[in-house]
């Protein structure tokens, strides 16, 4: 069996697993898809004797043809409201076997280490949820929809076939065969276009999402007649595969269709020359011809379903496979919780690097007590950020090991250890809700009380009161109507509400104009009062009065100290301070 064959078959199965949980529903659309196939297969009968009672003029049992055919349109009444509820449970599975892939998948999420999500482009992940898993329900569903009643009609039809006249019986099940053999062959074609034009699609996705996020940036250097020059490109790929993929599995129905053609054709031929010879009535020859047009159809819309199967089977790959990636490592059994009291934290011999080529932090060595204010400062790429990223368990250190009060954090819960944070970024984020969802968001049990003397605190009160519903106004994705300093003010003042006992603030006021920076920081050092912190900045001003600032170069602490102690030394603190204060 070649790779892709082994691939598809394994797509197969995964997918199994999910539908096997709706098995009841399953059991409930297998038997009204043969209450379906019952009803269809039984009105050719009565429509049969109702041929044969018309023997001649004036040889017409009106009544039992009128009886006969009354029967017929009740019996086809039942299939057709049999079909549609079969139609309604077959949505319903695909609709929930869709729904727990997309559940699995944004668990998946939360799961997966941040080393992933950063290596990988948002927008492929997304166009895997959503385009991949919307594919697969689609291929799904026809299988749900045309599969099951496409094979037991296949079976009802030969065995009735054969008992009405084996001869002709045979004739059909020699010549319709070739329709699944052309349709297997052409499908196995397609596979491969219709997975390189999912995986293309997900790149398109991305490159969607990265453009429409950055639009301004796009503006601002004039660079939209490259943007879009970019986009036909990966555009026209799309098209390409996407065209390849329709054009092979478009032969699939004309050429089924043109088996089925020549199939029923024979058996009018042989069928005639039956009923001329007294082998079989005319009456029979009509169920014959029904007969053989109801068992090639199901050839067709099998052989669609294996097409659009291929292109399930490719989406569901790439959803199976980002199922399948590792996820963090998991917590020992034995890891402990942190208390809400303590701020020690100790780096021992540390080395880590996100790429074993670049060497980044290296025998790293940090003590720091409880209630210190830890400044660090170095040029961009020194491992500020880096070492913050250690602290939270973002990432694990290669070697040696950082503890918070005594304990290993690879040995305590990640919730507790990133409880004992309040972190705020540089890069502000708020989710689409009220303000009060987004002050809480860290502590959501505090009071109305607490979070307004956080606001006030933060001088985002002010601004916070004058928007439309107050604390209880909705703002858009990512504060979209709210400036950068409104937004880094209410991420401060949530930082302050979670009340946590260790603080981490990376360029905490690089969004804020100085005379609200001089209130922040007036808050921010009350907030820090008792805590352990970490303050990453690149404005020396706003570090002067930690008890101790770390200069870190190429991944080291090249310098540690006051800010008189460093400007004492004269190395390398000094020479960054004087880029930035000189005349």
């Amino acid at each position: 069996m070649s790779r892709k064959n082994k691939l598809s078959v394994t797509g197969l199965k995964k997918s199994l697993r999910y539908v096997a949980n709706y098995w009841y529903a399953i059991v409930l659309t297998l038997l009204l898809a043969a209450l379906t196939v019952g009803a269809t297969l039984y009105v050719p009968i009565l429509i049969g004797h109702a041929i044969d009672l018309m023997i001649g003029q004036g040889q017409v049992p009106l009544t039992d043809v009128a009886s006969l055919l009354t029967r017929a349109v009740l019996v086809a009444a039942i299939g057709g409201a049999s079909q549609w509820l079969m139609s309604l449970i077959n949505h319903r599975i695909t609709y929930h076997v869709v729904r727990d892939i997309r559940r699995d998948a944004f668990r998946k999420i939360q799961a997966l280490p941040i080393s992933y999500l950063d290596s990988h482009p948002i927008g492929d992940i997304v166009s895997r949820m959503i385009t991949d898993v919307d594919q697969f329900s689609d291929g799904l569903l026809m299988g749900f929809t045309q599969l099951f009643t496409g094979v037991i009609t296949i079976a009802a039809t030969l065995v009735i076939m054969f008992v009405i006249n084996p001869i002709i019986a045979l004739v059909v099940v020699v010549l319709t065969p070739l329709s699944l053999f052309i349709a297997n062959f052409i499908a196995k074609k397609t596979y491969r276009f219709f997975r390189e034009q999912s995986t293309i699609r997900g790149e398109q996705t991305d490159y969607i999402h990265e453009m429409v996020e950055n639009i301004k940036t796009v503006k601002a250097f004039s660079n939209e007649e490259h943007v879009i020059e970019g986009f036909k490109e990966v555009n026209s790929r799309l098209e390409k595969s996407s065209l390849q993929a329709i054009f092979f599995s478009s032969l699939i129905n004309p050429t089924t269709r043109f088996v089925n053609a020549v199939v029923y054709a024979a058996v009018c031929g042989f069928g005639a020359i039956a009923a001329i010879s007294a082998v079989i009535s005319v009456g029979q020859l009509s169920m014959f011809l029904s007969y053989a047009n109801q068992y090639t159809k199901p050839f067709n819309e099998i052989s669609g379903v294996l097409a659009e199967l291929q292109n399930a089977l490719a989406c569901a790959e790439r959803i199976f496979a980002f199922l399948e990636e590792e996820e963090q490592i998991p917590e020992d059994a034995d890891a402990v919780s942190l208390g809400t009291d303590g701020g020690t934290v100790t780096a021992e011999n540390v080395f880590f690097s996100y790429t074993p080529d670049r060497k980044l932090i290296e025998n790293f060595n940090l003590d720091v007590k409880r209630g210190q204010k830890i400044a660090i400062v170095g040029p961009t790429g020194c491992g500020k950020t880096t070492f913050i990223n250690l602290l939270m368990r973002f990432y694990d250190v290669d070697q040696g090991r950082i503890t918070v009060d005594g304990h290993d954090i690879r040995k305590v819960t990640r919730a507790s250890l990133r409880a004992h944070y309040g972190m705020v970024l540089q890069e502000t984020w708020l989710k689409h809700a009220t303000v009060r969802e987004n002050l809480k968001l860290g502590r959501p049990e505090a009071t109305d009380e607490e979070m307004i003397d956080a606001a006030k605190k933060t001088h985002c009160h002010g601004f916070i009161s004058r928007l439309d519903d107050g604390y209880d106004t909705i703002i858009g994705e990512n504060g979209a109507e709210l400036s950068g300093g409104q937004k880094q003010l209410l991420c401060i003042a949530r930082a302050m509400i979670s009340n946590p006992p260790m603080l981490i603030l990376d360029e905490a006021t690089s969004s804020i104009d100085t005379r609200t920076e001089l209130r922040v920081q007036t808050a921010m050092k009350q907030l820090m009062e008792g805590r352990t912190s970490f303050v990453v900045a690149h404005r020396l001003s706003t570090i002067m009065e930690m008890d101790r600032i770390l200069v870190m170069r190429n991944g080291n602490i090249i310098e540690q100290g006051t800010h008189d102690e460093l400007m004492a030394k004269g190395g390398f603190y000094t020479t960054l301070y004087n880029s930035q204060f000189a005349e």
